[in-house]
């Protein structure tokens, strides 16, 4: 495949996933009659299941040669299984109980979330843009917590467990499809216990509910495997700027969504604190610009 034909794929596959990414309000509000904990279980359960099944006839079992030769590996899966599990929930929660705007804005500040987190725990240095985006994030954050009464905590726990989730993720050796079936593996017995403690106490809806129901459970595996594999091949083809820009789609997809289609608040108080992060962004990603424009000519030929 020439250059030009890999990075028009690149850039399909990267914004095919972040469409997916910001319609799945759509898609887990159908199922907002199921407890999202049961919702869940299941979609860690029927990714791993939609994931092994591919990487079975792709590769056989050769994707599992690097926990193999490196059993540690296993350590960070099992917490970057975690933390991308508490998301899901928190998520799935935060849609079908009506905070789908502010799971938005969990996205939104995500990526300024990777930088704070990159300065505490592997000591990078924050550029002054960089320390300015942030501070501005934090105000706009600040000022929803004043104007509502409460701390954003679904946004930022979203965004928290999804930056502690990359942040393993980029410290481990392993491929992103294969690092995805590793860890639904570990967490499976525990999903399984979940959904059987569940059937037990009578709390579980599966085989309660109607045949669409049930379909759309078994289908938020490959719903859910689907943009993360596409990210995957397009992230590794295109500018990381690219990447960088084309990931605010998806919050603004759920923030549409939450505001036009179900009519959640969104009034000036909040507009303002959300000017202030997306002024943060866009500060945050035209010095990520300007920096990789500068070290280009350095890394060509």
């Amino acid at each position: 495949m020439d250059t030009d034909t890999s990075s028009s794929a690149g850039y399909v596959s990267a914004l095919t996933a972040f469409l997916l990414w910001g319609l799945f309000p759509l898609y887990w509000k159908l199922l907002d009659q199921i407890p999202a904990l049961e919702i869940m279980l299941h979609r860690v359960a029927w990714c791993f299941v939609s994931v092994f099944l591919l990487l079975l006839l792709g590769r056989g079992l050769r994707w599992l040669r690097p926990v193999r030769d490196n059993p540690r590996l296993l350590l960070n899966l099992g917490a970057s299984g975690a933390f991308i599990s508490l998301n899901w929930y928190l998520y799935i929660w935060a849609i079908n109980s009506g905070h789908i705007v502010e799971t938005s804005l969990g996205y939104y500040i995500n990526p300024l979330v990777n930088v704070a987190l990159g300065t505490l725990v592997l000591g990078e240095r924050l550029q002054r843009p960089q320390k300015i985006a942030v501070a501005l994030a934090a105000a706009g954050v600040a000022w929803l917590t004043w104007q509502h009464g409460r701390l954003p905590w679904i946004a930022l726990t979203l965004a928290c467990s999804f930056a502690c989730y990359g942040l393993i993720r980029k410290q481990t050796n392993v491929e992103a499809t294969s690092g995805l079936a590793i860890e639904g593996a570990l967490l499976l017995p525990l999903v399984l216990l979940g959904l059987g403690w569940l059937h037990w106490q009578g709390g579980a809806q599966f085989m309660d509910s109607g045949s669409s129901a049930q379909l759309l459970l078994v289908l938020g595996g490959p719903v859910t495997a689907l943009p993360l594999i596409l990210f995957a091949y397009g992230a590794r083809r295109i500018p990381y700027s690219a990447v960088g820009m084309l990931q605010y789609l998806a919050p603004t997809l759920q923030l549409l969504i939450g505001v036009l289609v179900f009519h959640e608040p969104f009034d000036q108080e909040r507009l303002f604190g959300f000017a202030l992060i997306w002024l943060a962004l866009l500060i945050f990603t035209g010095d990520g610009i300007r920096r990789m424009a500068r070290s280009a000519p350095a890394r060509r030929p």
